[in-house]
């Protein structure tokens, strides 16, 4: 008797086996970063209480152009449109924004939270076909390399945000607002330091890694930190984020800078 193979009836969107919530990190995942896009795109458009005594809101850092004493180039420039309202925080936000868009981690969170692609391990997506990230816009995500190297430059004018946020009218002292920017710094640094591309940059490019004993170590520190990337992501998401809270609000008034020294 001849065998017939029978095709499996198609799976319907969200169809699992699982019997644990799934669904709820990707919901999670869906939340907080809505509401970190949301914030974020507000603070960025505002273009006012973005900085406070030597504090300056790392939404805003480095700022090129603007009102307050940390701009590096004077006020708004001429050569901005009319038309478009302007915010120092436009010229610049770019960069990490585009950074953590491409990151590898934040793919996979957001391919599943917000495109359900697919919304978790075993459970069915809304889509048949996969065209990979060679076509747009997803071969947008090629930038990451790019976008890692520019975070570099933003990450160093944010120490130096940190750096000065220890001087108070030409004195030496620590605020409240110092240890909340030296803090997001750090959770800065073990995010993009522990990035995937960062290990091929010092290391991936190399046949024989151990023959190079400065770049095999620097190779061995990115890879414990890439051990907690997820961890470093969100910690820095949310750092970043009550950094920018924590001014504005004392710029606002509504909170007052707690001075330790």
């Amino acid at each position: 008797m001849a065998s017939v193979e029978l095709s499996p009836a198609p799976r319907r969107f969200g169809e699992t086996s699982r019997p644990d919530a799934w669904w709820v990190q990707p919901l999670a995942v869906f939340a907080g970063l809505s509401a970190f896009i949301v914030y974020s795109t507000w603070a960025a458009l505002q273009g006012t209480n973005y900085h406070f005594g030597p504090y300056l809101s790392p939404f805003y850092s480095p700022e090129l152009f603007g009102d307050s004493p940390h701009a590096l180039f004077g006020p708004k420039p001429g050569w901005w449109p009319g038309w478009l309202p302007f915010s120092p925080a436009l010229l610049i936000l770019w960069i990490p924004a585009g950074f953590r868009m491409t990151c590898y981690y934040y793919r996979g969170a957001y391919y599943k939270s917000f495109w359900a692609d697919p919304p978790a391990c075993s459970v069915s997506e809304p889509r048949k076909t996969y065209r990979g990230e060679k076509k747009f816009p997803l071969n947008f995500q090629n930038l990451h390399r790019q976008f890692l190297r520019l975070s570099y430059i933003i990450w160093g004018f944010l120490v130096y945000d940190a750096i000065k946020a220890f001087w108070f009218d030409g004195h030496f002292g620590i605020g409240l607002g110092t240890l909340v920017l030296c803090v997001n710094v750090v959770l800065l640094a073990g995010y993009i330091f522990g990035c995937h591309a960062f290990r091929h940059l010092i290391g991936g490019g190399l046949d024989q890694l151990t023959r190079h004993p400065v770049r095999h170590k620097l190779y061995d520190c990115a890879s414990c930190l890439n051990s907690a990337h997820k961890k470093w992501a969100w910690a820095s998401l949310v750092s970043v984020g009550f950094a920018d809270v924590y001014i504005r609000l004392c710029a606002m008034g509504i909170w007052h800078d707690w001075r330790i020294l």
